[in-house]
This record gives structure tokens, sequence and C-alpha cells, in this order.
């Protein structure tokens, strides 16, 4: 093996309470020598990583800019180091200064994995991939660096750095379940939502596993945003609600998962051919189906409120009556005197979600409510049969 260690002056700056940067400036050329980029991926269901793709058009930019005359790159890269990296103070510093000059020394490995070298790249991955290839000897990037050994506090720091930026939102959400910092308002409102649905596409026996489109999972038929609406919705006053207490650990995730799974199973059954299919082929799949659908979750869940999580079965019995009026995948949406909608015409937008939703809940009021007032739970003769009874073909 071919080991070296690279000493470059650097300051230590302690910014708060357990929490030291390093800035130090280094030839850009040297940086994937001790750092690399942990691209987001899912290995056996579990997500890894934290880094988006390269974007080519951008590297090539950058490195045009590189390549011509007094280039300026003013703006540091971010490198998270593990603990194999030290800071060497000078001789003549106090140890409780605030800031310090020294040397940062990073060892290096030639024949080391990516996976094992010392830095990951939290910000500034398309700079450096520039610095690389351009057509120059060297060009030295300023770099902030910090020391963390565990992935979350690297994923932490990426979320950060990267959502006041045009970073896709769905890569921010599918990241907020790796993290248990404290983040903004909106974020950290957002990061049960998140969990919920990266257990509902990975969980083996979710109906909606690998059915939602993420940036790890882009070949899913439903937007991760009509999930997370669909969570939120009922988490703030609806199903999921009533499995919540004051405190983040008195959530109930099991029971949540589990009414949610039976819900969209009886739903997967009774409009099966409306189901696994794209947004533009069944309006089911569409973010106005699941919004609205989500509703009558909630519907359906209150109406059996003395038993704590309905089956898939009492779902499925509650959707059948819907079958005949729901136009997913043809026909037209009947919302009453000149209101009269193709299939294809609802759209994902406010107006187009709460007609959709209203429509639903007043269809399932007249068609199941008001007409069955045996006890939730009760049996009903054909109930056993439900599926297969749902399963048969309708007008959708």
């Amino acid at each position: 093996m071919s080991r070296k260690t690279l000493r470059l002056p650097a300051i230590e700056v302690k910014q708060s309470a357990g929490r030291t940067l390093y800035s130090f400036a280094v030839n850009g050329k040297a940086i994937p020598s001790f750092a690399t980029i942990s691209r987001i991926k899912r290995d056996n269901d579990e997500l890894t990583g934290y880094q988006r793709p390269e974007v080519l058009s951008h590297i090539s930019e950058i490195r045009k800019y590189i390549e011509s005359e007094s280039p300026m790159i003013p703006n540091a890269v971010v490198i998270a180091f593990d603990s194999r990296v030290k800071f060497e103070p000078d001789s003549d510093q106090e140890n409780n200064a605030d800031s310090r000059s020294g040397k940062i020394v990073i060892p290096i490995d030639t024949e080391e994995h990516n996976e094992d070298k010392p830095g990951f790249i939290v910000d500034g991955q398309q700079r450096i991939a520039a610095v690389r290839e351009a057509s120059v000897a060297s060009f030295q990037l300023c770099v902030t660096a910090f020391v963390a050994n565990n992935v979350n506090e690297q994923t932490e720091q990426f979320i950060l750095v990267n959502s006041t930026k045009p970073l896709p939102k769905g890569l921010i959400y599918e990241l907020l379940p790796n993290t248990e910092s404290v983040l903004s308002t909106h974020l950290h409102r957002r990061r049960f939502p998140a969990r919920l649905l990266s257990q509902l596409n990975s969980i083996q026996e979710s109906p909606l596993k690998n059915l939602i489109q993420t940036p790890t999972n882009p070949n899913g038929k439903i937007k991760d945003n009509s999930i997370l609406k669909m969570i939120e919705n009922s988490l703030s006053d609806g199903a999921l609600y009533r499995f919540q207490g004051y405190l983040d650990d008195e959530l109930d995730e099991e029971s949540m998962l589990k009414l949610m799974m039976n819900f969209w199973a009886a739903v997967s059954r009774v409009f099966a051919t409306a189901w696994n299919k794209p947004p533009r082929e069944s309006r089911l799949m569409h973010g106005a189906g699941i919004v609205g659908m989500g509703f009558l979750m909630d519907a359906i869940t209150d109406r059996h409120r003395r038993i704590k999580i309905p089956t898939a079965e009492q779902f499925a019995e509650d959707l059948l009556p819907l079958r005949e009026v729901c136009s997913w995948t043809n026909g037209y949406w009947d919302f009453g005197p000149d209101k009269k909608l193709k299939w294809n015409e609802i759209q994902n937008t406010s107006k187009d979600i709460n007609l959709l939703a209203n429509f639903l809940l007043i269809k399932y009021k007249q068609l199941v409510w008001s007409k069955r007032q045996e006890p939730s739970g009760s049996k009903n003769p054909n109930q056993l049969s439900i599926f297969g009874a749902a399963e048969a073909s309708s007008k959708q």
C-alpha cells in the first residue's frame, strides 16, 4: 500500500460547544485522494449516502471558467472528516483560544476504496469535479471541514447546507428520516411524515412498496409529495392523529403504518384495474386521487372508531359501494348539475383535490355510512369474499 500524510496550514475555529471547524486551502486536484462523494442509494431497502449525482453541464461550465484567464472561486467547499484526521496547533497557541493556527494532518492511502477515505464531500461536489477535469496544473480551493464519525451528522450538515439552494425537495425529504438534530420548522414538521413514507415504500408487506417515486426509486408510480400530503392531512386532524401523543416519543408509528397498509391494500383490490398504473392512465395514482382517498381513509376509520384499526376487509367492504361512482381510468366524474369532468380532467390543484375529496366523502356518506348501522366489527355474510368480488371488472 502507498501511504502518505498531507500536512496543510489551517485555522481551527471553535464555533460553539463541541463544534469545531477547520479552514484551509488545498489543490483541488488533490481532494479526490482523501475525500469522496457518498451518493444517495438504497442497499437492501436501507437508505445510504446523501449526495446528489453530478450535473455534467454545470461541471462543464465551471471547468471552462477555471481554464479561463484569472478565474476565482471564493466560496469554500465543505468536507466531513472522520477521526483519522488530526489538527496540530502551533506551539505558541493557547488551548482555550476560540481560534488558533496550526496544521491539519490528513492520511492518504492511494489504494484505499472510496468509501474508506477519511473525508466525505458535503458541499462543493461539482466544483471539485470541475477542478479535477480542468486542463490546469493546479487550482487552490478553500475548504471548511469538520470531524464527524457518524454519517447521520454528515447527512444533517448536507441538508442544512443545501436546503437554501435549488436542491430537489424529494431528495431532502428522503434524507430527513436519517436525521436527529434540530432543523428548520418546515423540515422538522416533515421529518416524521417522511419516515412513514419511507416505511410504506420499503416494508415488504406494504401495498405501496416501491410504488412511491423518490430520488432512489425514480420508477415509482405515485409522487412522493402526494403521499406526504395524505399523511400530513391525516396526522393533522384525521385517522393518524389519534395515534400521536404530545411528545415525539409518544408517536405510535406501528399502528399508523398498520392502518395505512390495511387501507391501501383494500384500495388496491377494490380498484384493481386502476391500481399500479401511471398517473396519466389512472387518477387513482394521481396526486388528487391519493390525497382524496386519504380523506376517505380518515372517514372510514372514524366510522369504525370503536376498534383501534379497521382490517383490510373492513376497509374493502366500505369502499366497494364507491366503485360504481368512481371514474379513475375512463368515463366522467359526475360532480352534480352542470359539473361533469372527463376522468383525466382532474388536476393536481387545490380546487380539484377539494372537489374530488368532497365527492368521495359525500358518496361515502350516502352509500355506506347512512345505510350501515351495524356495530363496527360485526360479521357481514359476504365479508370473507369481499376481495374476490372487488377484483371483478367494474366501471372505474
